[in-house]
């Protein structure tokens, strides 16, 4: 079935705006789109996937997280990569918004504000408890779309991260 054929089923049109969950052989648009967010962030050297370790990441047997594409009159316009995450304190599960991200021919059309309000139905339906993400410290344009819904900083949270060989050094630890 090609992408046509995909977004008329879901109820769709192949004009105007389509939202829907990726599947596998949207890996390559995908990956496109992840490119595109590395260079916008200005974050392309911490990029290391691949068509095959996403694929498994995304569609193999213990996926990760989910994605929705947005497509406008036909157009790969954005996306936006999302998982469960749990809240001790509420005694439930939440959604987190890996990332948004519209391709800037795309933008201020409502595609964003788009993808956010699914995610958000999707959290409500799902049950749970909140619906967050983080946002660069430098990305104003995005601060003030989020404000815009009525999301707030977590100003007194920072996140901290361990990967690569720091990763595997506490692991190794006794």
């Amino acid at each position: 079935m090609n992408a046509g054929e995909e977004m008329r089923r879901q109820g769709g049109d192949t004009r105007g705006r389509v939202i829907r969950r990726a599947e596998r052989e949207d890996v390559p648009d995908i990956l496109i789109l992840i490119r595109e967010l590395a260079e916008y962030e200005r974050l392309t050297t911490l990029m290391s996937t691949d068509e095959a370790g996403l694929a498994d990441a995304l569609f193999g047997p213990h996926p990760g997280a989910e994605v929705l594409l947005a497509h406008e009159d036909g157009a790969l316009a954005g996306f936006a990569v999302f998982c469960h995450n749990f809240s001790t304190f509420l005694g439930r599960r939440g959604l987190w918004l890996e990332d948004l991200f519209v391709r800037p021919a795309y933008r201020r059309r409502g595609i964003g504000r788009a993808l956010l309000v699914h995610l958000a139905r999707l959290a409500v339906e799902r049950g749970c408890g909140r619906f967050e993400w983080m946002a660069l410290d430098w990305n104003t344009p995005a601060w003030d779309f989020y404000r815009a819904f009525g999301a707030a900083p977590m100003e007194e949270w920072t996140t901290f991260r361990v990967t690569g060989q720091a990763l595997h050094d506490l692991a190794a630890r006794k």
